[in-house]
């Protein structure tokens, strides 16, 4: 007996792909709606976008958090190196001083 695989969009809005190796599809939760394969991979992929787009802002926010902080630390006089690992800051030196 051939497997047979069924792509639904759970209410809460996980995408499922669930294969049964009887050949008989699962009944779908309560509320959620079937997709076809192209339709799965399609939100998947919008998914996998909105998820490196979302990690790519929070990497820009901790990079700048760290570069104003690092900035701070060399107006007080700490020097670079300490700033740098005290900051995690690895960016060129804004004050042009480094």
């Amino acid at each position: 007996m051939e497997s047979a695989t069924v792509y639904y969009r759970r209410a809460d809005g996980v995408l499922v792909e669930q294969t049964a190796s009887d050949g008989a599809l699962p009944e779908l939760p309560e509320g959620a709606a079937r997709l076809t394969a192209k339709e799965y991979k399609g939100a998947l992929k919008e998914v996998e976008a909105a998820r490196r787009e979302h990690a790519a802002a929070l990497t820009a926010q901790d990079e700048e958090r760290a570069r104003g902080d690092y900035e701070a630390l060399r107006a007080a006089g700490i020097p670079e190196g300490t700033a740098r690992r005290l900051t995690g800051y690895a960016g060129a030196d804004g004050e042009g001083d480094g």
